[in-house]
Formats: C-alpha cells, sequence, structure tokens
C-alpha cells in the first residue's frame, strides 16, 4: 500500500502512525491512518516468533517482521512504549533487546519515533493512567470502530499509536493558540522535557 499524502485544497493532511508493543514472544503492531481528527484503522497484528528457537533468532525474526509492515505502509511516524522497570531482571532484559530491535527497524527507514509511558498510553487512549489492559482494548475498540476478539499485544500498539495521534495533535492546538510568540520547535521541546 502506498503511503498517503496531502490531499487536494481544504483537505487535511493524511498519514499513517504505526505503534509498535515490543515483546521478545510477542510484538504487537497497529497502524492508524489520520486525517485531521479523524482515525481510521489500517491493520494490527502481532509478530510472533516461535520461543523454542534462541533469543537471536526471535529478536532477527522481529526486525524482519517490522520491516515488512514498514515497507508495505510507509508510515509516517513510529510510536512506541517506554521501559518499564521489572522486578524480573530477565524479562526486563529481553523487553529492551525487543525495544531495540524495533527502534533499529524505525531508525533504518528514518521515520521519525516518539516514546511514551504505560501511563501516558491509558491517559491518552482511556483518560485514567492505571486504566487495565482489557479497559484499553475496549477503548481501542469504541474508538476505531472494531469489533471482535484481540490480541492485548495489537490493542496495545494501537493504543501507543493512538497516544501519538493524540499528543501531536495537543501540541499543534497548543502551538497554534500561541499566535506564533514562541518558536513552535521552542515549545515543543519544551513540553517533552521531562519533569521531577
Amino acid at each position: 500500500m502506498a503511503p498517503l499524502s496531502k490531499s487536494g485544497a481544504g483537505r487535511p493532511h493524511r498519514e499513517i502512525i504505526l505503534g509498535i508493543d515490543p515483546g521478545s514472544i510477542h510484538t504487537g503492531w497497529g497502524l492508524i491512518e489520520t486525517a485531521g481528527n479523524a482515525l481510521r484503522h489500517v491493520a494490527h497484528g502481532t509478530v510472533s516468533p516461535a520461543n523454542s528457537i534462541a533469543l537471536g533468532a526471535r529478536l532477527s525474526e522481529i526486525y524482519r517482521g517490522l520491516q515488512e509492515i514498514m515497507d508495505r505502509y510507509q508510515p509516517a511516524a513510529v510510536s512506541i512504549e517506554k521501559v518499564f522497570f521489572s522486578r524480573n531482571v530477565q524479562s526486563a532484559l529481553k523487553l529492551g533487546q525487543a525495544r531495540g530491535v524495533a527502534l533499529l527497524a524505525a531508525a533504518q527507514n528514518q521515520v521519525s519515533l516518539a516514546e511514551y509511558s504505560a501511563a501516558e498510553i491509558k491517559v491518552a487512549v482511556v483518560g485514567y493512567g492505571q486504566a487495565t489492559k482489557e479497559q484499553v482494548q475496549k477503548m481501542v475498540n469504541v474508538l476505531l470502530g472494531l469489533r471482535g476478539p484481540m490480541r492485548a499485544d495489537a490493542a496495545d500498539a494501537l493504543a501507543v499509536a493512538i497516544c501519538h495521534i493524540h499528543r501531536r495533535t495537543f501540541q499543534n492546538l497548543v502551538v497554534r493558540s500561541l499566535n506564533g510568540r514562541v518558536k513552535a520547535a521552542s515549545w515543543r521541546n519544551y513540553l517533552d522535557t521531562p519533569r521531577r
């Protein structure tokens, strides 16, 4: 599928955002087309290497799977969940390695990348930072007009993409409301700076 470009005069800019929920066993992915304030589901799924193969081979398969998705849909941006801290060191290391593969795929395709915490994603989709996976999946279905069961990994990936779209829309509204008094780049840097 070819990338979507600017429509005719008066029509909003259309583009595809790829959300990724990394994991060494299941890496979820979800694509959403945005045009103005409208969201449209494009596709979703998981890259699920066999658990019986070595970690290096699993990571290679995840990388190839994400490359195929990017080649086919040509996303304008990639959105991914930030690393969380876990008591299980082995699980955290494997998650970090799967994230690294996803980051590499985005860099190799020269696609802009955004990262969001789990709480930011839940607030953007559900309105509550402690929402359950079931609540996130239900709101993803509502926002995108989807029905039927969906793997949690794919639902989370779609939620990451929705978070990116909502965050960017908010930033653009703030920038426009400033009427050029502050440079857009400076304001975006301010918004992206972590607070203590």
